[in-house]
């Protein structure tokens, strides 16, 4: 008796729709980080993407619990001394939401190239309107 393997051009991707309006950073990421690795699915292997596409929209809606707002620092360096760049995250909820969540959900997979290629997966928006109408995505209740 042998163990089926999935091939990785032979997986079915299924295209979900998740609002993030209301709903806790963390909990959210990790969610949607789960569904990218495929962990929902029968056929999960941990060394191939089996994972699903994510359209996350209205990302300026998203919730920080606690003092995180003012307090937790997005650290970026630019390879030069001196060039190290600590932005709050209120500043950046404000320029860039969707970096905040994309942020927390690539913490969440895979450091290799099995990470970079699961969080291309990954589509978000700042509003209600998305670009993804003709994949049909599903409705998913975080």
């Amino acid at each position: 008796m042998s163990t089926p393997f999935p091939k990785t051009g032979k997986v079915e991707r299924k295209w979900y729709l998740v609002d993030l309006e209301g709903k806790v950073l963390g909990r959210a990421a990790t969610r949607v980080a789960s569904i990218l690795k495929g962990k929902h699915k029968a056929i999960y292997t941990p060394h191939l993407d089996t994972g699903d596409h994510i359209v996350a929209i209205n990302a300026e809606k998203i919730k920080l619990t606690g003092k995180k707002l003012e307090q937790k620092m997005n650290f970026t360096h630019s390879g030069w001394p001196g060039g190290a760049k600590f932005t709050p995250y209120a500043e950046l909820m404000q320029k860039k939401p969707e970096q905040v969540f994309k942020l927390a959900v690539r913490g969440m997979l895979p450091k290799n190239t099995l990470g970079r290629n699961m969080i291309k997966k990954l589509k978000i928006y700042k509003g209600d309107k998305h670009e993804q109408i003709a994949q049909k995505p599903e409705k998913l209740e975080i």
